[in-house]
């Protein structure tokens, strides 16, 4: 995953540095992420993780992300989360390619909070959705 957003992120423009960093499991992304933005001092973070199926694995991703929202209000710097759930696909191969998409999409979505947040405004409303089919606007016009 975190390949395919540094891919996008490069594809999609520049005037940004990427700094990678990999943790051991998805509870160390709050303080990794919140480390990056005091410490190197990151405009934006991306938290990409894959929890496993089981209730336990669940619980862990609920409280990593509940973390990553309390970095984010303690920083006042946006964290996007990226988790693509183990049980959200029905094989491995739809499994990587959502995690790819994923990934992808919200590369665009950090670069466009960074550099062209005008693009947010317009897509809001639309349904866009990171990974499956997109839903489509709420109302039609």
């Amino acid at each position: 995953m975190g390949k395919a957003a540094i891919d996008e992120l490069e594809r999609t423009g520049t005037g940004f540095r990427i700094i990678r960093v990999t943790v051991p499991g998805m509870k160390d992304l709050p303080v990794a992420c919140k480390k990056l933005i005091e410490e190197q001092h990151c405009d934006i973070c991306m938290a990409l993780g894959m929890p496993g199926p089981m209730p336990k694995d669940k619980m862990c991703a609920d409280e990593a992300s509940n973390g990553l929202i309390r970095a984010q209000l303690m920083t006042n710097t946006h964290i996007i989360e990226v988790f693509v759930h183990e049980d959200e696909a029905k094989s491995d191969s739809e499994l990587a390619w959502l995690a790819d998409r994923r990934a992808r999409e919200h590369a665009v979505n950090v670069y466009d909070l960074l550099f062209r947040p005008e693009r947010l405004t317009q897509r809001a409303g639309t349904g866009l959705r990171q990974g499956f089919e997109d839903k489509g606007p709420v109302y039609k016009q």
